[in-house]
């Protein structure tokens, strides 16, 4: 199992970066939560969950439909 907290290495240009760490201080975050909330945006945009509870709901929310899409019939 790879361990979450080794460094993977991102490369921005020179002009985005500045506009990232710019953005960072202006919301007082650094460029690593920038990045958690884009990667999260793009994986949330793609249905793909971000962590357990997530994941977990959508299992739920599909359950669901699935169980309210059958129709029962009287006998």
């Amino acid at each position: 199992m790879e361990d979450p907290w080794v460094p993977k290495l991102i490369a921005f240009d020179d002009d985005t970066f500045d506009k990232l760490t710019q953005l960072g201080r202006d919301r007082m975050a650094t460029v690593q939560d920038l990045a958690d909330e884009a990667f999260a945006d793009i994986l949330k945009k793609h249905g793909i969950p971000i962590d357990l509870k997530d994941a977990f709901r959508k299992s739920v929310t599909r359950a669901n439909n699935k169980s309210s899409g059958v129709r029962k019939t009287r006998s």
